[in-house]
């Protein structure tokens, strides 16, 4: 395989990618992307989880001071956020009848929906799913109680149904028919089910930072393993699929890493190929 040329952004999934098993990133991964930064390559992590959660992952990093390092994709691409100026400079919020439906049809099949802010799970009822979830993402879990109105007020990206993936293969099916193009409806683990805003991913995020930083798509490299993923496939120049990724995404990806996550598969192939 020959070196990409003229790479000005590298875009990171985090679980199964850039983490290993551990949940942590390799001392490869952190050396590789340093390099990265430092030559004037944008490195911007990009994650299903909200800033809080991917906070200890930035400062593992070490580059958030550097001017390539000082942008973070989360929310599945709902937010962008600059860590230099402390502020969200781009955000997508889900309409509050999404929310309503999305709840009344998760509860016809004995499930339980989340909310998120920038540091916060909000749910109606807490259970191993959504410990589970505040654990995973390094957020507080807050009970609300009055669900309905919560909803109804409260301005949010996304909303998780956590619980037993069958029955959530189900209920994707039901939301996907009943949304069509007025939300985003799929599934980032077998056991977590996101709905987000229309024409809103990870990809659309990444198209709205290069545009605003002068970067060409092209000149875009982004990594990832699974379905929350395949908007960057779709958009990015040169898209990466982790070889522990799903088969979908090793159809979508332009490459394939030749290491898994557990591995440092991020670092090597950006070693080989891009720097």
């Amino acid at each position: 395989m020959e070196k990409l040329q003229n790479i000005k952004m590298i875009a990171l999934d985090l679980d199964d990618t850039l983490l290993n098993s551990n949940v942590e990133i390799s001392d490869k991964n952190v050396e590789v992307l340093q390099a990265a930064a430092k030559k004037g390559i944008y490195v911007v992590l990009c994650s299903g989880r909200a800033e809080h959660g991917i906070l200890p992952y930035v400062r593992r990093l070490d580059i958030a001071g550097l001017k390539t390092g000082r942008f973070l994709i989360s929310t599945n691409g709902c937010s962008i956020f600059d860590l230099h100026t402390r502020t969200q400079v781009y955000r997508r919020d889900l309409e509050s009848s999404i929310l309503l439906h999305a709840d009344e049809e998760a509860k016809k099949l004995g499930l339980f929906t989340t909310t998120y802010s920038n540091d916060t799970i909000y749910c109606e009822v807490e259970n191993k799913w959504t410990r589970m979830d505040s654990d995973l993402c390094d957020l507080k879990n807050v009970k609300v109680d009055n669900w309905n109105e919560f909803l109804w007020q409260k301005k949010t990206p996304k909303m998780v149904i956590p619980g037993d993936p069958e029955k959530l293969l189900v209920l994707q099916e039901i939301l996907k028919k009943d949304f069509g193009k007025s939300a985003t409806v799929f599934t980032s683990k077998p056991f977590f089910l996101e709905v987000i805003p229309p024409s809103c991913g990870k990809g659309e995020a990444i198209v709205w930072l290069a545009a605003s930083l002068g970067i060409d798509l092209s000149e875009v490299a982004a990594f990832g393993d699974s379905y929350n993923d395949e908007s960057m496939m779709y958009y990015a120049g040169h898209s990466v699929c982790m070889i522990n990724g799903t088969d979908e995404m090793k159809k979508v990806a332009k490459h394939i890493t030749e290491k898994d996550n557990n591995n440092s598969g991020v670092g090597d192939f950006i070693e080989k190929y891009i720097l």
